[in-house]
């Protein structure tokens, strides 16, 4: 067996270690005894194993009937990007039989075992109709592992509308693909999917949605009945395709992907479609505000939630006011039951994340430190990262909010002394005793960091927001605001801020240029703004604190910066939001929203682009 060395730095040598003899042998004759007593860390070589998947069936629905003749493909996800060309598992499809059934033959091999697979169905014919060229319907099955003897999968309306939903950020025409570095975030878009409908038989509940989640049902079975009218009668298919027509639909799954990503557009004519069939049972029975489509989750020791943060592995953190922490599964099932209490947890307004997945959390009022505040640090496993009672030097005074910089670097903002602390990631302060200050602070609430280690810090009770040197020698003030409580930098450094007091967001360009004091949409429907997010194509999202929905602006590429893409009632109203106080975006492209006055968490399914998490620095595509 061979030990290879390829790094040596202090105390760790990192080896490599020949797959020949075992990695038992490997710790043995690599152990640090090998290099005088030096710790060493083994990074074994594994190979990527291919899968190859047994004999399993297909049944394609259209409602309770077959669609017979159906022309099935099986395909594994792209790799070179959102919506990349799919590969093929089959060198010949298979069709469907006057049953609507069809055996997927063995011996397909998936690159890898891990690999997200799915199923399409496409034309068929109900009895002795014509075939209709625009059906295409889909079923995400997960991973293509997954696949063992006696598996079988329904493909039908139902199943089509949750992988559209879920699925939309890496969908193009029948491609599903998501890049090489986003593979969590592929997954967890597929177990949303299963979460919407159950893909063996097709039903419009998810066996894996957890206890805590409030199913979907109603509004899958209403959008599922809208497909199923044009799939079962071609000359249907006209009014589907007009109501979705954002993308030239030309089929079934075109205009339900069309639908997820722009759910605002046509509600009435979506709805007035859905009339056409009763093949899902009743659904919805009035015209929803918009087709979000949404999951509200209790539980897990949410009490007044605030501050939301999403990790490497999708998992939700979220801080509450009353002395807890809640970490949820990208599903959305609680990790800790009744949440994470002790260590510092009081009064929390902020969330943040840092590169090693440890939860960051501000503490206006714990019970140590004279009752001023601390940040509490928690592990994945919800243990402290900085001791009983959190991290405490430095200066802290009731802080409110905190960001941390790809560099290590938490920015904490003092609310009880319009200070600014800076901590490195053992929670030594790198800006004195006491923080930095200026007189340009006027009761800051809110700290954002850009692509130049600079912060950026809302000031609640003034007209501005100050930009911060890392050093804290340089404070620029920036008027251009009404009540700073939300920042958000994009993707080309641009600086958005939600304006509690104004109404409105007001974008400073990266040159430092006030390009607008406040963007209004055209209703009006931005109301006390107080958490604002982009996502990975640079949308702007707002949580309106006092009213029932998000909003939802056009980035800084668009033709028509700061936009509305909401429509004149907001967006996920139907959602019952009461209180929204925040919102992050995953890198599924889920945005969550923590409902400080319901003690809810809002997962909107699919709503955004893709972001890669944690969140540091500048949001990108993952």
């Amino acid at each position: 067996m061979r030990c290879e060395v390829i790094l040596r730095t202090g105390l760790i040598c990192l080896v490599r270690v020949g797959l020949m003899t075992g990695l038992v042998a490997g710790l043995a004759g690599c152990g640090a005894g090998n290099f005088g007593e030096i710790p060493v860390t083994i990074v074994p070589v594994v190979p990527v194993m291919p899968y190859s998947g047994p004999t399993f069936s297909v049944l394609v629905r259209a409602g309770s009937l077959p669609l017979a003749g159906a022309t099935v493909q099986f395909y594994t996800a792209g790799t070179t990007g959102n919506g990349s060309a799919a590969k093929s598992l089959l060198s010949t499809a298979v069709v469907t039989d006057a049953t609507g059934a069809a055996l997927v033959p063995a011996n397909y091999t998936c690159p890898t075992a891990n690999g997200m697979v799915y199923l399409t169905a496409s034309g068929g014919q109900i009895g002795n109709t014509s075939a209709n060229p625009g059906t295409v319907l889909l079923s995400a099955v997960g991973a293509c592992s997954s696949v063992v003897a006696g598996t079988n999968v329904t493909i039908n309306e139902a199943t089509t509308v949750a992988a559209a939903y879920a699925l939309q950020g890496f969908l193009s025409g029948n491609n599903i693909g998501a890049s090489a570095t986003n593979l969590t975030g592929l997954t967890n878009a597929f177990a949303t999917a299963a979460t919407l409908t159950n893909a063996q038989t097709g039903s419009t509940l998810g066996t894996t949605l957890p206890s805590n989640g409030t199913p979907a049902v109603q509004r899958v079975n209403t959008l599922a009945n809208a497909l199923n009218a044009c799939v079962v009668k071609a000359s249907a298919c006209a009014g589907l395709y007009t109501a979705t027509a954002n993308g030239s639909p030309a089929t079934t799954l075109d205009a339900m992907v069309n639908l997820a990503r722009n759910p605002g557009t046509n509600v009435g004519a979506v709805y007035a479609q859905a009339q056409g069939s009763t093949a899902y049972g009743v659904g919805l029975t009035s015209v929803p505000l918009d087709w979000t489509m949404f999951i509200n989750y209790v539980g897990g020791g949410l009490s007044s939630p605030s501050g939301i943060a999403v990790d490497s592995g999708g998992n939700v953190w979220v801080g509450s006011y009353f002395q807890a922490a809640s970490k949820f599964t990208p599903t959305g099932a609680p990790v800790f039951a009744n949440g994470v209490t002790g260590y510092g947890l009081n009064n929390s307004y902020g969330a943040a994340v840092d590169l090693s997945d440890n939860a960051w959390f501000p503490n206006e009022m714990p019970f140590t430190n004279q009752g001023i505040g601390g940040v509490t640090v928690l592990t994945p496993s919800g243990t402290s990262a900085a001791g009983p009672a959190g991290y405490e030097a430095g200066g802290l005074n009731y802080p409110i909010s905190l960001a941390i910089d790809p560099n290590g670097t938490t920015w904490v903002v003092d609310y009880g002394n319009s200070h600014l602390t800076l901590l490195n990631s053992s929670g030594t302060p790198l800006s004195g005793a006491n923080g930095y200050t200026t007189p340009l602070f006027a009761f800051p609430v809110v700290v954002a960091l850009d692509g130049n280690h600079f912060g950026w810090i809302g000031n609640q009770a003034d007209t501005t927001v100050t930009k911060v040197s890392p050093d804290g020698t340089s404070f620029t003030n920036y008027n251009c605001c009404n009540g700073a409580s939300g920042i958000a930098v994009d993707a080309g450094n641009n600086i958005w801020v939600a304006n509690f007091y104004g109404n409105s967001v007001s974008l400073i360009s990266n040159a430092g240029v006030v390009v607008s004091n406040g963007y209004y949409t055209g209703q009006n429907t931005i109301d006390h703004p107080q958490g604002i997010a982009i996502d990975g194509v640079g949308n702007v999202f707002v949580a309106n604190f006092r009213a029932p929905y998000l909003t939802e602006l056009a980035g800084s590429t668009s033709g028509q910066i700061g936009a509305s893409l909401s429509g004149p009632q907001g967006l996920g109203g139907d959602a019952q939001l009461l209180e929204p106080f925040a919102l992050a975006v995953d890198a599924s492209g889920n945005v969550w929203v923590s409902n400080q006055g319901s003690n809810t968490v809002t997962k909107y399914v699919g709503l955004g682009a893709p972001v890669k998490t944690p969140l540091s620095g500048l949001p990108k595509a993952p």
